[in-house]
């Protein structure tokens, strides 16, 4: 298997200045399932795969979706009760989410299993979720290239030990910068993050930062790089998920040891992807994004880093 993705599927509402949406289909496993599927298709990566839990309210016709994106499903759990439900709003510079209501359903006892064919991808994404049950799935199943994980603020707040512990055990993390200075204890972004280098012994910590593009320590190297720039900001739900997919398809689709310039040209990959989520409510401006959109707006966003 090239990449198994761990994490949430859920159905979202999500309100915003552009208006609403209800019960879409989101999820940190789906957004960054879709992200990921799309680039190994040109990467001609063969197998990626899923491992969560729904209910037996999930629809049909969304199966049939991820099913005819060439995500493999056979680590989906179809659970007695409902599917993992969030609803949220958007205001101001959209940079964070205002949550409303979450119900957990099946989600809240979920207890990851990962199929016997899938303990070896080439890369493991343990995507945003309770810190116990990463490192659940790491007992499982090891990235054969490298180990991946994103983690929130929630977590930090209420599980920092765990968190820290199952941070050691991967290669990757992608957070963002206000989690950076809360683990760090140090308001310094720069700091922080050597900081928590220096804790957890990672070999790449990856920076969200919105609107200010991102920033990437590897080994002793920086990378950084701005947003790229839009005015249709309609839905960042799954930004970040998005964001990472593509890193991971990325990393999938080489050998060795990642160098620098790997690493940069993920990040660029994974910064335009995120651009055309947020443009569109729940997955569709994945769904809906071609080779030649997408490699237009790369060769734009090159342009402005150049």
């Amino acid at each position: 298997m090239d990449i198994l993705m761990v994490g949430s599927i859920a159905y979202d509402s999500v309100t915003s200045p552009a208006g609403t949406v209800e019960n879409a289909l989101g999820g940190s496993a789906v957004y960054a399932g879709i992200a990921s599927r799309f680039h190994g298709n040109y990467l001609d990566l063969e197998k990626i795969g899923l491992v969560g839990v729904v209910g037996q309210d999930f629809r049909s016709e969304d199966i049939a979706m991820l099913e005819s994106q060439g995500l493999d499903l056979s680590g989906l759990e179809v659970a007695e009760g409902k599917t993992f439900r969030w609803e949220g709003s958007y205001h101001g510079d959209m940079g964070v989410a205002k949550t409303h209501d979450t119900q957990l359903n099946v989600f809240g006892d979920f207890d990851p299993k990962v199929p016997s064919e899938s303990t070896t991808p080439k890369v493991l994404f343990c995507a945003n979720l309770v810190p116990m049950l990463q490192s659940k799935v790491l007992q499982q199943a090891k990235g054969t290239r490298i180990s991946m994980l994103d983690s929130m603020n929630l977590w930090i707040e209420i599980a920092k030990d765990d968190l820290l512990a199952v941070m050691k055990s991967v290669d990757l993390i992608i957070i963002n910068d206000g989690e950076v200075r809360m683990l760090a204890q140090d308001d310094n972004l720069i700091r922080a993050s050597r900081a928590l280098i220096k804790i957890v012994g990672c070999q790449t910590l990856i920076i969200k930062k919105g609107e200010n593009g991102v920033v990437a320590f590897h080994d002793d190297e920086i990378i950084s790089l701005p947003a790229y720039p839009t005015e249709n900001v309609v839905d960042p739900t799954g930004c970040g998920d998005s964001f990472a997919g593509t890193i991971a398809a990325f990393l999938a689709s080489n050998e060795g040891i990642i160098s620098r310039e790997e690493l940069r040209e993920a990040l660029i990959r994974a910064t335009v992807t995120a651009s055309f989520t947020l443009e569109s409510f729940g997955t569709s401006g994945l769904l809906n994004l071609t080779n030649d959109m997408f490699n237009s707006r790369l060769i734009e966003f090159e342009g402005i880093l150049n």
